[in-house]
């Protein structure tokens, strides 16, 4: 199916549903949420899905997984998507939101999957061909594309200007000293509250809005300098330590 609501084929009795759509670039799906999980896969362009517990950003070919539920808005950068509408009981990749690597077999499954029909016949072709690409789905690894925001209200409102403004040369000492706290107490809460160092939040944070940027065509020199590194190659190092590989394989297809 393509360019077709969820809305209008919830109810369709199969354990997924697929829906290719295309949309404008910086088209924003706001605040929504649907009774089955969903497996969001943009073919082409830059992803950046908020929840009220953090963002992701998903380059191009890869997938983000949405629990069944999660209230999510999703801003798309020159997307066109294929979505794989899951019935809670089918998989589970967990109860919070996942980007995942798509293997060249799945890239090709979830092409398909929007082809054949709305019906598809369980025991047949298209019924091993979901069947497959839900079981591709649980080999994906998971990437490390996921901000998590704090519940505690004035961290929360710094890593939120943080967000706005990244600054690479920003101390977790700096942090404690607004909200009047010592640094040692100001660490324990903040690993607390993401799960994460101070220094781990922030380089995952400037790779994660670095990826938004550069899908929006802004040279790693540009956002090196507004992130506040001494140099692209400084900016270049940390992206390469926290996600393995350079920022233009980033926007290439996974392979």
């Amino acid at each position: 199916m393509r360019n077709v609501s969820i809305n209008l084929l919830d109810d369709t009795p199969r354990p997924v549903v697929a829906i290719g759509t295309d949309y404008s670039h910086g088209h924003l799906l706001p605040f929504h949420t649907h009774r089955r999980a969903q497996l969001l896969y943009g073919a082409t362009g830059v992803m950046q899905v908020r929840t009220h517990d953090g963002n992701w950003v998903v380059p191009p070919q890869r997938a983000v997984w949405i629990p069944a539920g999660v209230a999510h808005e999703v801003l798309m950068q020159g997307v066109s998507t294929r979505s794989l509408y899951i019935e809670p009981d089918a998989v589970d990749l967990g109860a919070r939101c996942q980007v995942i690597s798509v293997s060249p077999l799945m890239r090709h499954l979830l092409m398909e999957a929007v082809e054949i029909p709305l019906t598809y016949e369980e025991t047949g072709r298209d019924g091993v061909l979901i069947d497959l690409l839900l079981h591709e789905m649980t080999r994906s690894a998971h990437l490390p594309l996921h901000i998590p925001l704090p519940v505690e209200s004035r961290l929360l409102g710094l890593c939120q200007t943080f967000l706005q403004q990244p600054n690479a040369h920003q101390s977790p000492q700096q942090w404690a000293d607004q909200l009047h706290i010592s640094l040692r107490t100001f660490n324990r809460l903040f690993r607390q509250q993401t799960d994460l160092s101070f220094s781990q939040w922030r380089q995952r944070a400037c790779v994660v809005l670095a990826l938004a940027r550069l899908a929006a065509g802004t040279p790693v020199t540009r956002i090196a300098l507004d992130f506040g590194y001494d140099s692209p190659a400084a900016f270049s190092t940390m992206f390469r330590r926290v996600l393995g590989q350079p920022p233009s394989v980033w926007m290439q297809p996974s392979n």
